[in-house]
């Protein structure tokens, strides 16, 4: 499965990116933390969050009706964990921790995952 994106959103997902597009201009994604279902990605102004040798870019998400992509970047330790794994970016009630742009909209982001085939 070549072809498969690594990272998919949910339709709720791409709202939501659609909304904290609006209020803060380009975003991007890190994975730092976290090494199963339920861990939470942080979202991020593009570039507020440095990402270096340490980090590894796994996707570049499009959403419908942003005019960029948003970037979702992963640690290498912790894609050393999901390398065999699509991750799919979904929403949940209920406040995250850190400073992740949705915190203040009483949802978080969550990482669901599924094996890839071959």
């Amino acid at each position: 499965m070549a072809d498969s994106p690594r990272v998919e959103l949910t339709p709720a997902a791409a709202d939501l990116l659609r909304r904290l597009r609006a209020a803060h201009g380009p975003l991007m994604f890190h994975q730092s933390g976290g090494c199963c279902d339920g861990s939470a990605p942080m979202c991020y102004p593009d570039g507020e969050f440095r990402t270096g040798q340490s980090d590894v870019l796994l996707a570049e998400l499009t959403v419908e009706g942003m005019a960029e992509n948003v970037s979702f970047w992963m640690s290498k330790s912790q894609y050393a964990v999901w390398s065999h794994t699509r991750l799919v970016v979904d929403v949940v009630e209920g406040r995250g921790s850190g400073f992740s742009l949705e915190a203040p909209e009483g949802v978080r982001f969550l990482i669901r995952s599924r094996l890839i085939d071959g």
